[in-house]
């Protein structure tokens, strides 16, 4: 049994996952401080690679990344390096798709902090660097925990995408989704189950993690609330 699906799809979440990771955080830090106004178109076009087919994301990332689109010419010309059909292409695809999960979790963290903190900080005279980095990042550690797990099991998950930036090139491009698919094809279910199999442990182990992750934050929550009841006398 050839591993190389399992391997390269690891590794290309594993990019992804970090990559979306500060981009989502970051993306959401400033959206939810952004004016109602452009909070809203912003918040809409992040988030359109969520509701979108993933062959129509896949579609305008080969008009991109191509070699007749804008920046997959120019990485062509310069440094004669293909952007689509290599393994590293579904990183592309992955990012766009995984985005969404860990900017819209990161931003009901952010939205659900209290400022308070922040001013209390400020007061102290601490900068706003490190309120961000140790008091607003430790304090909305559990969403944002749950919107990268979120974000690694999406990549990893993602076919449409995926299969049109890279196609299905064994020991080169293949990935578990990819793999399944052309397994199916070839009529070999007994290989494809396997496939199967592994990809529902793994996303087993996902949905596990993040109910242990808010499971832990309604927990901590829970003891941080004031006692609002007089014991009786």
């Amino acid at each position: 049994m050839d591993w190389f699906p399992l391997y390269n799809s690891l590794r290309v979440a594993g990019i992804s996952t970090f990559i979306t990771f500060f981009a989502g955080i970051f993306a959401a830090h400033f959206i939810a401080k952004a004016p109602r106004a452009i909070k809203g178109v912003i918040d809409c076009v992040l988030t359109l690679p969520l509701v979108l087919p993933p062959t129509v994301v896949g579609f305008f990332l080969l008009k991109i990344i191509g070699p007749l689109g804008p920046v997959g010419s120019r990485a062509l010309e310069m440094w004669g390096l293909r952007l689509t059909m290599a393994w590293y292409s579904a990183i592309f695809a992955s990012v766009v798709v995984a985005f969404p999960l860990m900017y819209r979790t990161a931003r009901g963290a952010f939205e659900s902090f209290d400022v308070t903190l922040l001013y209390s900080g400020q007061t102290l005279g601490l900068s706003d660097t490190f309120l961000f980095w140790r008091v607003v990042l430790p304090n909305c550690k559990q969403g944002i925990l749950a919107g990268t797990v979120l974000s690694f099991a999406r990549a990893l998950g993602e076919y449409g995408a995926t299969t049109m930036v890279t196609g299905y090139i064994p020991g080169r491009t293949a990935m578990i989704s990819t793999t399944v698919y052309h397994l199916w094809r070839e009529g070999n279910d007994a290989l494809a189950y396997k496939w199967v199999g592994i990809n529902l442990i793994i996303s087993a182990l996902v949905l596990i993690s993040v109910n242990m992750l808010e499971s832990r934050y309604s927990q901590s929550k829970k003891r941080r609330e004031p006692i609002l009841s007089c014991p009786s006398q």
